[in-house]
């Protein structure tokens, strides 16, 4: 594993026309997914009032976290599958098929007519929104040099904030449209598509992974030709996955990366997914609108997430990687308990819910920031979806989880506070999970 252990010597080492174009066609995948992704979280309730029977109507949590729930086993599904195909075919071709795949199935979701319907649209909707995260990541990573890419990974990651954001904003007006508002909110969604036409012109993939796939060209041929073959060609033509496992080194990395991702994922899906709901039932509690409290909510939220995006990469790049994941992880487990347990004020919620979104939001971050710097190109992009989506399989069951121990314990306030501690396994594992990597350069 001598070429996995190597570092990249073609590692960009300024800024160019291409490192800005990869950022830019990454964030706007990123930024549209977080629309699609956000949209069914404001609507679901209002949505599901509509095809469920009044009888089923008592146990709508339960209802709205198996929406979710088939949505990130779609997500991890389509994460595991385009991370490695990003492998093979390309960074740019993945993501140019992530967004176009998203993109049809959210505008086919506005013509659900059942529960059922909407499950199957969301399950296929779900393999697209995680297809675009791996792509994206690796595109980025490998265009732009060590001293900025803390910084630009976290505009990154932040741009799914913008996509949350954007989708609170829009339902702010399409709310009040009447009974279909929820269907526009997925029509809307196909506008993603046209970006792809940008990015099938305009960006080109890194010269690190051109290097790579020549690489494994070479090693490939070798192998066939039956000359003398190294331990590394056989590495570089063996599956992705394989690679990774068969590295003592990388398969600990791998497995350690997962239980942090385990507590980021499972505690934001089951957690901060129900702070509209919960707003809005705040609100309905002091004689407010509830639907309106949600989306403001929403606003709040991803403007305190997106802050914490942009400072996460600030201090990633001056302080240290982990360093900034131990501090977002603690802020995460306050937070938490703050704003479920401690406040009932429909203004004071919203700006706790900024708060608690610059920690539980804002340290996704990590994983654009540290995962490509600690695995190798030929497989890195295998590597970083793995660590990214694996868990939402897990994760899956953290809506359902919630909406059963919201109907069991009377409440979203009880069940938050309880999956919320997820964050305590993030603060305990990251110290020993992997090395610092501030301004060290990709490995090769």
């Amino acid at each position: 594993m001598a070429t996995i252990a190597a570092r990249e010597q073609g590692a960009p080492q300024a800024l160019t026309a291409a490192s800005w174009r990869a950022l830019i066609a990454s964030f706007l995948g990123w930024m549209f997914d977080g629309y699609e992704t956000y949209t069914l979280i404001l609507v679901a309730a209002v949505a599901l009032r509509q095809l469920l029977a009044p009888d089923q109507l008592a146990s709508l949590p339960i209802y709205i976290g198996g929406l979710l729930a088939v949505t990130l086993v779609g997500w991890a599904t389509g994460g595991i599958i385009a991370g490695i195909l990003a492998d093979y075919i390309g960074r740019k071709r993945m993501l140019m098929l992530s967004i176009l795949w998203y993109a049809l199935f959210t505008g086919l979701t506005a013509f659900a007519g059942s529960y059922a319907s909407l499950l199957i649209l969301r399950f296929l909707t779900g393999l697209g929104l995680g297809a675009e995260w791996g792509p994206g990541t690796a595109i980025l990573g490998e265009s732009w040099p060590a001293r900025s890419r803390g910084r630009a990974a976290s505009v990154l990651q932040s741009a799914i904030g913008f996509g949350l954001l954007i989708a609170s904003g829009v339902w702010l007006f399409v709310a009040p449209l009447g009974p279909a508002a929820w269907r526009y909110m997925f029509l809307i969604g196909v506008l993603p598509a046209l970006s792809v036409l940008w990015i099938r012109t305009s960006v080109q993939d890194p010269d690190l992974w051109i290097a790579a796939r020549e690489r494994r060209r070479l090693a490939r041929e070798r192998v066939v030709s039956g000359r003398s073959v190294r331990p590394e060609d056989r590495a570089l033509v063996g599956f992705t996955v394989k690679q990774i496992l068969a590295a003592p080194d990388l398969r600990r990395r791998l497995l350690l990366l997962l239980v942090l991702s385990l507590s980021t994922i499972v505690a934001w899906w089951a957690v901060s997914t129900w702070i509209p709901f919960y707003a809005g039932q705040i609100a309905a509690k002091a004689g407010g609108n509830a639907q309106r409290a949600a989306a403001l909510a929403g606003l709040y939220y991803n403007i305190g997430g997106i802050l914490g995006y942009f400072v996460f990469g600030a201090l990633a790049d001056t302080w240290g990687r982990k360093p900034t994941m131990v501090l977002y992880y603690a802020g995460a487990v306050v937070l938490v308990l703050v704003l479920f347990r401690a406040v009932e004020d429909p203004s004071v919620f919203l700006v706790v819910a900024a708060v608690n979104g610059f920690f539980t939001l804002g340290q996704f971050a990590w994983m654009p920031v540290y995962l490509p710097e600690l695995f190798p190109t030929a497989v890195r992009g295998s590597a970083i979806s793995l660590v990214f989506d694996v868990t939402r399989y897990l994760a899956a069951a953290g809506p359902l989880l919630a909406g059963w121990l919201i109907v069991n314990l009377g409440g979203v306030s009880a069940a938050a506070s309880i999956i919320g501690l997820a964050y305590i396994l993030g603060l305990v594992v990251t110290p020993f999970a992997a090395p610092e990597t501030k301004g060290r350069p990709l490995p090769a």
